[in-house]
């Protein structure tokens, strides 16, 4: 009877946590970014508060969800993060690992698919705060750069879009394209989600028989020396991208 309770409470927590995500990209929209583009002295600092609201935002909705009892979760390395110019690059294994990331990073960009920009939930946040579409791959590869020697702080998943359970990783090359282009800080971030849920084969509504552990590993920088030196750059691109593959690949298998 208890666990039959808990489930339907989760079930019903899960819903009511995707409809105040709903609710408060609309509150943003209409009432808060206004505000900011009349109140700014510049775009960019415009830009930026905007990250600052979304980034709070995002910790309140990680909180509400933790709260009501949807999810746990814990981070390691958490110091490791919020240097300038610093690119963060994850795993990709459920839907709300961009939410959780910038959760902890108050002023980050990040990549998304160009659809969001019609999205009504999410429109008022993805051009508010700058982030970077991926409809036009060398223009984006172009702005990431920019805003990385900007002293920005970039998030990339090289997966594109979030992981197939079961299935190996396969990396797009933007990201090794980015980092190296940019010759920046590097550091890697590590998500694994325990049991499954949120992921690309799975409805919202589909959760487990318990509530999901997420956690968050944020590990030393990497060194790109040695990938710098690499000529052509189109080679050193391709080894970055598989050093990065199999670097994932064995967080992953560590986690299971």
């Amino acid at each position: 009877m208890y666990k039959a309770i808990n489930y339907y409470w989760r079930l019903f927590a899960t819903g009511l946590s995707f409809s105040v995500f709903g609710l408060c990209g609309i509150f943003l929209r209409i009432f808060v970014f206004p505000i900011l583009r009349v109140t700014s002295s510049s775009k960019h600092k415009c830009v930026l508060k905007a990250q600052w609201w979304v980034h709070y935002g995002f910790y309140f909705f990680i909180g509400f969800m933790h709260r009501i009892g949807v999810m746990t979760y814990d981070i390691k390395g958490l110091e490791k993060l919020n240097k300038p110019g610093q690119l963060v690059i994850a795993n990709h294994p459920t839907l709300i690992d961009i939410v959780f990331l910038i959760s902890r990073i108050p002023a980050a960009n990040c990549i998304v698919k160009e659809k969001l920009w019609h999205n009504p939930f999410m429109k008022g946040a993805v051009v508010n705060a700058g982030y970077i579409s991926n409809g036009d791959p060398e223009r984006m590869i172009n702005e990431s750069v920019a805003c990385l020697k900007a002293g920005g702080i970039m998030i990339i998943f090289p997966e594109g879009t979030r992981s197939i359970p079961g299935n190996d990783y396969k990396f797009q090359r933007s990201a090794a394209h980015i980092a190296l282009q940019a010759n920046t800080i590097v550091t890697p971030v590590t998500i694994h989600c325990s049991p499954s849920t949120l992921t690309k084969a799975e409805k919202w509504y589909q959760i487990p028989k318990r509530r999901f552990h997420l956690s968050m590993r944020v590990d030393d920088d990497i060194v790109l020396d040695d990938f710098l030196a690499i000529e052509p750059k189109t080679i050193a691109v391709r080894r970055f991208n598989r050093y990065l593959q199999n670097y994932f690949e064995k967080q992953r298998e560590c986690n299971e």
